[in-house]
């Protein structure tokens, strides 16, 4: 089970980028697949996730309306669509799969109950 972030950079305010989270090793229609975000001096913060079974998503009040979480079920790939960037978006990301036995995975949003943890990528929002 992998899980391969990327896509990070550096973005002015008001800006947008997209993040991308490819899952290899594994079948997704029993995971929902989320995004947690970690600023320097700060705990983890969870910032949306998707259940892969139907498409179902659930964000951060902080990202809601700005952050679109989307998938594509050919590459195995979920993206974090960054719009109307803040400073305050300026953190590590990473993707994190989490499994039950069902397809209808609940989402939740505490980071331990996501068991697998993709690499890092850097966001900064900066003029």
């Amino acid at each position: 089970v992998q899980l391969q972030a990327s896509g990070g950079g550096l973005v002015q305010p008001g800006g947008s980028l997209r993040l991308s989270c490819s899952a290899s090793g594994f079948t997704l229609d029993h995971y929902a697949i989320g995004w947690f975000r970690q600023a320097p001096g700060k705990e983890r913060e969870f910032v949306g996730a998707i259940r892969w079974s139907d498409g179902t998503t659930y964000y951060a009040d902080s990202v809601k309306g700005r952050f679109t979480i989307s998938r594509d079920n050919a590459k195995n790939t979920m993206y974090l669509q960054m719009n109307s960037a803040k400073p305050e978006d300026t953190a590590v990301y990473y993707c994190a799969a989490r499994w039950t036995s069902s397809t209808r995975v609940a989402i939740t949003t505490a980071p331990s109950s996501y068991g697998y943890r993709g690499q890092e990528t850097q966001v900064t929002v900066s003029s």
